[in-house]
């Protein structure tokens, strides 16, 4: 009883966090005019709750890995596979997924098609290159046979394409460096960890704004266990999200008597 009374606990106080109106007007100014702050929230909260070990993980953390999905308007949704929100050990940290990689690359508005598939073993799969690189797939009917291959397209508006092409040894290796690879999406999406492997791989030749660069790196960074920090830039210029997420949380009573609400109210100034 003691454990459920505890969970509904952390439950009910995610919530008031994530619903304050003080984070409620962060998520606001990230996100990009055509994502509802409303309903981003509700979809943050449903995943929230889907994921009860996001609950142990440090509320700087999380809130961290929210304003990042804010900034970048992904919704953090299992189903829709834009991002994801996982926790390791008691940090929930940001995971970029497949289709917020093609949704980050639409965006730029000189692509005029991006797409991956995988490959099986019995699929008919050609790859040519040369002056023209080419690629055929056709796949099986009925067996298609093992997962053997991963490729990524990409066709440029002003003419030209970017093809990349993986095999499964090479995406597995991948997975095996990646401190998920046991966990969270590897296991449940494989499929689109791997079309999200191929395209992260040729990224660098795609166009796409400042943030997106910058998502695209931590995300790389953070699967293999590197510390990086991704900055809000438009709400916080000088500020990391951990600072953010930090002043977030706090409340009057966790100030000095001394300071009084004045002094927080100068603190929250640095990041509006």
């Amino acid at each position: 009883m003691g454990e459920i009374k505890s969970l509904a606990e952390k439950k009910k106080n995610v919530q008031s966090l994530i619903e304050s109106e003080r984070f409620k007007d962060q998520v606001a100014k990230a996100l990009p005019n055509m994502v509802s702050g409303d309903q981003f929230i509700r979809t943050t909260l449903s995943t929230v709750y889907a994921t009860p070990k996001l609950l142990e993980c440090t509320q700087e953390s999380l809130l961290g890995a929210i304003l990042v999905c804010a900034q970048l308007g992904l919704k953090p949704e299992l189903v829709l596979g834009q991002a994801y929100i996982i926790p390791y050990g008691n940090k929930a940290t940001f995971i970029l997924g497949y289709k917020g990689m093609i949704e980050l690359a639409r965006r730029s508005g000189e692509i005029k098609e991006i797409y991956a598939h995988v490959v099986y073993a019995n699929d008919h799969f050609k790859y040519i290159l040369g002056t023209e690189n080419k690629i055929e797939h056709s796949p099986a009917e009925g067996d298609r046979g093992e997962l053997v291959k991963v490729y990524g397209v990409a066709k440029f508006k002003s003419g030209g394409l970017q093809l990349e092409v993986m095999s499964k040894d090479e995406v597995d290796a991948i997975r095996a460096r990646s401190k998920a690879g046991k966990s969270g999406p590897w296991v449940t999406d494989y499929n689109e960890m791997a079309k999200k492997t191929v395209i992260r791989r040729m990224w660098k030749y795609l166009p796409a704004s400042v943030d997106s660069q910058l998502a695209v790196a931590q995300d790389e960074a953070e699967d293999l266990g590197y510390a990086t920090e991704f900055k809000v830039t438009s709400t916080t210029p000088n500020a990391t999200l951990d600072d953010l997420a930090n002043e977030l949380i706090k409340t009057p009573d966790d100030e000095q008597k001394s300071h009084g609400e004045e002094e927080l109210a100068k603190e929250m100034e640095m990041f509006e």
